[in-house]
């Protein structure tokens, strides 16, 4: 008999111990890394902890998290649906921080966010507390308080469940200088535990600096595309957008009687457009239907305003 054939050499233990940028980035053919998400429509955040476990670890330098994190907040600002929470490295005392968040970092996005400090935590397995970063605990807090309170919320004046102490405790001074930066603090009240202090994003666009109207955006936009995909088997014309402007009104109505919307009267909270102006005849003829609608999540008189496109291929897309 022949000789058997040669086992294919098992990875290296550094290959599969100490992934780097590419690793985290991952693949969306093969459904590694971030790329692998993408294929998954019902995450709303996204939080790499791990990384900074491996960079304590020496595995990767501050230029291999500053790449994840990059490929973390494009991988988010490509779906359009979820939001990056990010890390800084520890360590960092309150001017450091703002340092690394302005100069070193120096992220910009409506589709990220920004926690320090890092968070004390009892570990079971050693029996005692270490530091980890805070991006876990607030992935929880947002949970919770979509839950509870709903996604228009500010996941902000949140119990930091599980957390026994912080890293460096903030003082109002550093916290009135870190907020408007974009960096939420979790800070330590007598009597009152830890809280989550803060819930911005990391864009310096003033109309998404608030991380509850962002996250509320992508609740309001993933609902409406799902809820419009029936569209594509009908005949675009005016009875098709009559129809379109009272699904997408009925849904908004609820939202506005929820509170999630400002207005003393619907028409003050938001619009529905969808009509001969929105559908000109060459966007007919290319199989898409688009409506037009606003809302006003925290300010009077004030819409943000995207663009939903229903394509009889059955795909649709959203501009904002």
């Amino acid at each position: 008999p022949g000789a058997p054939a040669p086992a294919s050499a098992p990875p290296k233990r550094d290959e599969v111990a100490h992934p780097g940028p590419a690793e985290y980035l991952g693949d969306t053919a093969d459904r590694t890394g971030f790329g692998g998400l993408e294929a998954v429509d019902e995450i709303s955040m996204v939080a790499v902890p791990d990384l900074m476990a491996a960079y304590q670890r020496g595995t990767i330098d501050l230029e291999a998290v500053k790449a994840v994190q990059l490929g973390m907040i494009a991988h988010c600002e490509l779906m359009g649906d979820r939001v990056a929470v990010i890390d800084p490295p520890p360590s960092l005392n309150a001017r450091q921080v703002q340092i690394w968040r302005q100069e070193t970092a120096g992220y910009d996005s409506k589709y990220a966010a920004l926690y320090y400090p890092w968070i004390k935590s009892f570990d079971p397995g050693t029996g005692k507390s270490r530091l980890i970063p805070p991006s876990g605990h607030v992935a929880g807090v947002w949970a919770r308080s979509d839950s509870e309170r709903g996604v228009h919320k500010a996941p902000a004046n949140e119990v930091v469940r599980g957390a026994v102490d912080l890293e460096l405790q903030i003082t109002r001074g550093e916290q009135d200088m870190l907020n408007p930066l974009g960096v939420n603090c979790v800070r330590s009240f007598p009597g009152r535990g830890i809280r989550v202090w803060g819930a911005r994003t990391l864009s310096s666009d003033p109309e998404w600096r608030y991380l509850n109207i962002r996250r509320y955006f992508n609740y309001l936009e993933e609902s409406i595309l799902l809820g419009t995909q029936w569209v594509v088997f009908e005949p675009n014309d005016h009875r098709l957008w009559a129809r379109i402007r009272r699904n997408i009104s009925a849904f908004l109505v609820t939202e506005w009687r929820s509170g999630a919307l400002f207005g003393q009267r619907p028409e003050q909270a938001y619009y529905v457009k969808c009509d001969d102006e929105t559908n000109p005849q060459e966007s007919v003829d290319l199989g898409r239907v688009v409506c037009e609608i606003g809302v006003a999540p925290v300010r009077p008189a004030e819409f943000v305003i995207f663009r939903l496109a229903q394509f009889s291929s059955g795909s649709g897309e959203l501009e904002e």
